[in-house]
C-alpha cells in the first residue's frame, strides 16, 4: 500500500511512450499484489480512485496522461486483432507463439494489443476486473476523462472500426479459394460474404447519425447478425467436405480462427450497443485477458487443431481394426492360418537380417538395409493378407474406443464385453500364430543353410550375444514396452498418410490425370488407384515399422544412448536361430530358458503399450468421457470367472 504513493508521483504525462507504458505496468504489478484474491486486487483499485479523487492535480494529470496513451495507441489492434494468427498459417503461427515464448516483448510500441500483454500477463487479471463493481467502475471513467461524452464517442469509433476490420477479415478468409471451394452449392449460392461491408456500412451510417432511429438501427443490426450467421453456416459446411475428404491440419486452424473472429464481432457489436458501455467495455477486456492466456499455449494450439485430424485417423483406424477382430470359429480359423503365414514369412526376414549383420557395415547402413528388409517383408505380408500380430492393437483400439460411446444399457455393456473377448482371443491367435511357426520355420531354413554352406545361419558367438540380449535379466521389457510405442508411432503415420492421400485425391489423379492413363490404359489406371486407397496405409504403416526397426538403434547409438527393440515375432526368430546355431547343447544353458520366458511377455508389452496409446488417443478424438470405467471392469472380470476360455478359443 505505501507503494501507491511513489507511483502516483512517477505519474507523467509528458513522458516518453516508454516510460509511459512502463508505469501502467507497474500500476497493474500494484493492483495484482500477491494474485491471493480478486477482492485484495479490488480493494487496491479503490484505493487508487481514492487517492486520485482527493487530489485534483493528480486526476488532471492522470487525465493528460490517459488522453495522450488513447491517442498514440492504436485500440483497434487489441479489439480486432488481439488472439488471432497475424497469418492465416498453422506454422506461422506456431513459430509466432514460440518467438513470444522465447524472446521478450518491449513497451515501446503503439500496438494495443502488445502492451495489453505486458500489462495483464496473468488470468488473475482477469478475474479482478470481473470483480469491479458498477460504481467503482464509473467512478474509473470519471477520473479518466474530464469530457465523459468524447470519450464514450471515442469509443464508439474504435469499436466501429474493429467490427469493420474483422469484417474485412472474414470476407477475405471466405472468398480464399481452399475455403470457397469446400462449401456446400447451397451456402455458397447465398453470397454471405459478399455483402458483409455494405452492412457494416450501413450499420455505421446509421450509428452515428445525429437523430438515429432506433427501430432503423435494431433492422441494421439484426440484418448484420443474420448475414454472420448465414456466413457461420458456409464456412460448418466446409467440415462435412473435410470429413468425407480428407482433413488438413492447416485448413482446421483457418476455421477455427474464422469462426473466432465471428465470435468476437458478436462481443463488439454487444459492447457497442450496450445500455451500460464502460461496465461493457471491463468485462470485454476481461475476456480478452483470458483469450491472450489461450493464446499462449503451443500444446493447446497443437491439440485444439489436430483434433479433427486425429478423429478421421482414428476412425480410419476402426474401420481396419473390425477386421482384425475375430467372432466365430470360422474367422478365428482364418486369423490362425493368417498368422502362421506371417509367421513362416518372418522366419525369413531373420534369415535376410542376420545377412546383412553379418556384412560388417557400418552402424547407418546396417540399420538402413535392416529396416528395408522388414518393410519389404512387413509389406510381402500385407500383400499376401496374411497377419504380423503386433499390427493389430493400434488398428483395434479405436474400433472398441468407438463402442464405448454406446454404453448406456446393460445389454450394452454385456455387447461390449463380448467385443472384448473377441478381440482377446483374436490377438492370442494372431501372437500364437505368427510365434507357434516362426520358431520352426526357422529351425528349418537353418538346417537348408547348414545343407548347402555348411554352416549355421549365425555363428556360437553370435548366438550367445543373442541370448545376451533377449534374457528376461536384462533390458528386455523395457525395449519391448519401447517398441510398442514405435508400433503405435507406425500406426499415427498411417494414419496420417492415408489422410494425406485422401485429401490430395491422388486415387482420383492416378485413375484420371492423362499421364496415367496414357502409360496404363484406362481400365488399369483405375485399378492401380482402387489398389492405392485400399492399400496406401498398410504401405505407410509397415515401411515405416519396418525403417523404425531398423534405424532406431543406429540413430540413438549416434547419440550415445542407444534404444534397441524387442518385437515378439523377429525375437523369436532370432532366438530359434542362436539355438539352432549352439544345438542340443543350448538346452542345458539357463540364458536360453530365461529368453524363452521373456517371449510371452515381449509379446506381451508390444501389444499392450500400442493398445493403450491408441486407445487413449481414439477417446480423445471421439470425446468419449464419463465411461463407467468401474462397471466395465466388474463385467469383464466376471465374464473371465465364468467363461474363461472364451478369452482364448471360440465357442
Amino acid at each position: 500500500m505505501k507503494y501507491l504513493p511513489q507511483l502516483l508521483a512517477r505519474l507523467d504525462p509528458d513522458a516518453d511512450l516508454a516510460a509511459r507504458h512502463i508505469w501502467l505496468i507497474r500500476l497493474f504489478e500494484w493492483i495484482r499484489g500477491n494474485q491471493a484474491a480478486p477482492q485484495a486486487a479490488v480493494a487496491r483499485v479503490q484505493q487508487f480512485i481514492e487517492t486520485v479523487e482527493a487530489q485534483p492535480e493528480l486526476q488532471a494529470r492522470l487525465q493528460a496522461w490517459w488522453q495522450t496513451l488513447i491517442q498514440t495507441v492504436d485500440i483497434t489492434t487489441l479489439l480486432a486483432d488481439f488472439g488471432f494468427a497475424p497469418r492465416t498459417a498453422f506454422v506461422s503461427e506456431l513459430a509466432e507463439r514460440l518467438r513470444r515464448k522465447l524472446l521478450p516483448a518491449t513497451p515501446e510500441t503503439i500496438d494495443a494489443s502488445e502492451l495489453f500483454s505486458l500489462v495483464t500477463p496473468t488470468r488473475f487479471d482477469a478475474q479482478w476486473l470481473n470483480a469491479l463493481d458498477d460504481a467503482q467502475i464509473g467512478r474509473l471513467t470519471g477520473l479518466l476523462s474530464a469530457s465523459g461524452a468524447m470519450h464514450k464517442l471515442h469509443w464508439q469509433y474504435s469499436l466501429l472500426d474493429a467490427i469493420t476490420y474483422c469484417s474485412a477479415q472474414i470476407r477475405a478468409s471466405g472468398f480464399a479459394p481452399e475455403l470457397r471451394l469446400r462449401m456446400s452449392r447451397q451456402e455458397h449460392n447465398t453470397r454471405a460474404f459478399h455483402a458483409l461491408p455494405s452492412d457494416v456500412e450501413a450499420l455505421r451510417a446509421i450509428f452515428f447519425r445525429p437523430e438515429r432511429d432506433e427501430a432503423e438501427l435494431a433492422t441494421a443490426v439484426l440484418q448484420y447478425r443474420e448475414r454472420l450467421d448465414a456466413c457461420r453456416r458456409a464456412i460448418n459446411s466446409i467440415y462435412a467436405h473435410l470429413e468425407e475428404h480428407g482433413i488438413s491440419v492447416g485448413l482446421v486452424f483457418r476455421l477455427r480462427q474464422l469462426r473466432s473472429r465471428m465470435l468476437r464481432v458478436r462481443e463488439l457489436l454487444d459492447c457497442l450497443l450496450s445500455p451500460t458501455p464502460a461496465a461493457a467495455a471491463i468485462k470485454l477486456l476481461a475476456r480478452m485477458v483470458n483469450v491472450g492466456q489461450d493464446t499462449k499455449s503451443i500444446r493447446a494450439l497443437i491439440s485444439a487443431n489436430s483434433t479433427l485430424l486425429a478423429a478421421k485417423m482414428a476412425e480410419r483406424s476402426a474401420e481396419t481394426g473390425e477386421n482384425y477382430i475375430t467372432r466365430n470359429r470360422a474367422e478365428y480359423k482364418d486369423m490362425l492360418g493368417n498368422a502362421m503365414g506371417g509367421g513362416a514369412l518372418t522366419a525369413l526376414t531373420t534369415l535376410l537380417k542376420f545377412m546383412v549383420v553379418a556384412v560388417g557395415l557400418s552402424a547407418f547402413w546396417s540399420g538402413f538395409w535392416a529396416g528395408l528388409v522388414y518393410a519389404g517383408s512387413f509389406v510381402l505380408i500385407q500383400l499376401l493378407h496374411f497377419t504380423l500380430a503386433t499390427k493389430q492393437p493400434a488398428m483395434t483400439a479405436p474400433a472398441m474406443a468407438a463402442k464405448l460411446k454406446e454404453l448406456d444399457s446393460s445389454q450394452a455393456i454385456t455387447e461390449f464385453v463380448d467385443e472384448v473377448t473377441h478381440l482377446v482371443r483374436s490377438q492370442v491367435a494372431a501372437v500364437f500364430g505368427n510365434v507357434f511357426m516362426v520358431f520352426p520355420a526357422v529351425l528349418l531354413i537353418n538346417a537348408l543353410v547348414q545343407l548347402v554352406a555348411g554352416r549355421a545361419m549365425i555363428s556360437v558367438k553370435e548366438a550367445q550375444h543373442v541370448f545376451e540380449t533377449l534374457t528376461l535379466l536384462g533390458p528386455t521389457l523395457m525395449w519391448a514396452a519401447f517398441t510398442g510405442i514405435v508400433l503405435f508411432t507406425a500406426s499415427l503415420i498411417a494414419g496420417w498418410v492415408e489422410n494425406w492421400f485422401v485429401l490430395h485425391r491422388l486415387d482420383s489423379a492416378m485413375r484420371y490425370n492423362p499421364r496415367f492413363t496414357s502409360v496404363l490404359g484406362a481400365a488399369r489406371a483405375a485399378r492401380w488407384a482402387r489398389f492405392m486407397r485400399d492399400h496406401i496405409s498398410g504401405f505407410a504403416s509397415n515401411i515405416s515399422l519396418g525403417f523404425m526397426l531398423g534405424l532406431i538403434p543406429a540413430f540413438t547409438g549416434f547419440f550415445g544412448f542407444e534404444l534397441e527393440v524387442r518385437h515378439v515375432t523377429l525375437s523369436t526368430g532370432q532366438l530359434a536361430a542362436a539355438g539352432a546355431a549352439i544345438g542340443l547343447d543350448a538346452l542345458r544353458q539357463p540364458a536360453l530358458w530365461w529368453c524363452l520366458a521373456a517371449i510371452p511377455l515381449i509379446g506381451a508389452l508390444n501389444l499392450g503399450v500400442s493398445f493403450y496409446f491408441a486407445f487413449r488417443l481414439a477417446l480423445q478424438a471421439h470425446n468419449v468421457s464419463g465411461v463407467d470405467r468401474a462397471r466395465i471392469r466388474a463385467a469383464i472380470w466376471a465374464r473371465w470367472r465364468s467363461h474363461p476360455r472364451r478369452f482364448f478359443f471360440p465357442d
